[in-house]
């Protein structure tokens, strides 16, 4: 065995050590919960609202189904970040560092930041018109009050606890507005019953795609490794289990289909369309009523502020692995880089008020090419007995993680001939 392979089994041995922090079960549970909830919060932004909103808006109840479908492939790969992020305490790209080299660890850590920022205006964009549409203000003043806050957070005590309590409060913000709605507008539930048997309506391929694309987020996985080495570092805890990242998929997973449901029960019966997330809002209103379109609105704030947060902490802790910056959170060169994709996305929102299309095409093309290769990546270390000994992948998740490769794959093809063959 080399040296590498000693030292990550000692890893392992010692991950396994009793816990000895003195918290009641009940209340190690919930904060083991967290960094599945900071994924389901940061991977659920303005776009997913978008997605789903239009799916339900076109198609009715009819693509519930892919929702269970794309969430499946998603907990299986963020459960295996998650394992390996228990099984050593070298960070992903550490990892990836000693088996394929510092090309490949730069590679990954600085298309993630490219993508990150890329879509950072976006999520800017979101929390601004959201609270906008609610107040009747300039959505610029928020823009710029968000992320000023956002910062303010980011450089005050310990970041990932607040990070874990922010997004806690926003997941609970976003499902009970949506969830509200839901009530509101009153769902056939035959017609969710339905929409739980896989069909491809007609001309519904592209969005079926997006979804995927949107809902098994790679890059999302991926963060698991270094969130629950993150909680395990500021709870003092070897007792988090892989599994408990599976509830906040789930939670997304609901999150989402509560989107599709709503538009499916208003939008779709009245034939109305929707091409963003602010546009489901208005159209519920003439509907529902302002009460409905402002629950609306909060849950898209939740969605857009999770995300400006979540999103600048991924790509800024992944530049700065990648780097040799380091990859805690309270590292002072990572909290950098992290603002710097915040003030990046809050410059583009307020210059240009949407997502240029030259950004869109960066982003997109950089996608093409990392997210197979990050996938193949967390698919090989979690299957290697010299990384993971015994905890490496099960047969159920070799198979399983597989078809989400398969996925992954055919996704950038697709995307590859959206961009560069027309």
């Amino acid at each position: 065995m080399s040296t590498t392979e000693n030292t990550v089994a000692t890893e392992v041995s010692a991950n396994h050590l009793p816990d000895t922090t003195a918290v009641p079960g009940w209340k190690k549970w919930v904060r083991s919960l967290g960094p599945g909830l900071i994924t389901a919060a940061l991977v659920f932004g303005p776009s997913k609202i978008t997605i789903t909103s239009k799916l339900g808006a076109e198609f009715g109840y009819a693509l519930l189904w892919a929702i269970v479908a794309a969430i499946f492939f998603m907990a299986v790969f963020t459960t295996m970040s998650a394992r390996l992020g228990l099984a050593t305490r070298q960070s992903f790209l550490q990892t990836v560092r000693a088996r394929w080299g510092r090309t490949a660890s730069i590679a990954i850590g600085l298309g993630v930041f490219v993508v990150c920022a890329s879509f950072q205006a976006g999520n800017s964009i979101g929390v601004g018109i959201a609270i906008a549409d609610a107040t009747h203000s300039s959505p610029n003043t928020w823009i710029v009050v968000f992320n000023l806050f956002a910062i303010a957070l980011l450089f005050s005590g310990s970041f990932y606890k607040l990070l874990e309590k922010l997004m806690i409060s926003l997941i609970i913000m976003m499902l009970l507005s949506f969830i509200v709605t839901l009530v509101v507008v009153k769902p056939d539930l035959a017609g969710i019953a339905s929409g739980l048997v896989p069909t491809i309506p007609a001309g519904s391929s592209a969005l079926i795609i997006a979804l995927f694309a949107s809902s098994f987020s790679i890059v999302g996985a991926l963060y698991q490794s270094y969130l629950v080495q993150e909680r395990r570092r500021v709870s003092n805890n070897n007792q988090q289990k892989s599994t408990d990242s599976i509830t906040g998929i789930v939670i997304l997973g609901l999150m989402a289909a509560t989107v599709l449901i709503c538009a499916a029960t208003g939008l779709y019966p009245a034939g109305i369309k929707v091409n963003n997330a602010v546009d489901m809002a208005k159209a519920l209103e003439p509907l529902f009523g302002r009460y409905a379109a402002n629950l609306f609105l909060v849950g898209l704030f939740g969605a857009a502020f999770s995300s400006l947060v979540g999103n600048a902490s991924v790509g800024g802790t992944l530049l700065g692995d990648a780097l040799g910056y380091g990859h805690q959170l309270s590292e002072k060169r990572v909290k950098m880089l992290i603002a710097m994709i915040m003030v990046i996305g809050a410059a583009v929102a307020i210059a240009f008020g949407k997502l240029p299309l030259e950004l869109i095409v960066l982003a997109q093309t950089v996608t093409i090419f990392i997210v197979p290769f990050i996938g193949t990546a967390i698919y090989l270390l979690a299957n290697s007995e010299s990384v993971m000994g015994a905890d490496r992948n099960s047969m159920f998740y070799r198979i399983a993680g597989a078809l989400g490769l398969a996925i992954l794959f055919f996704l950038a093809i697709v995307g590859f001939k959206d961009i560069f063959i027309k």
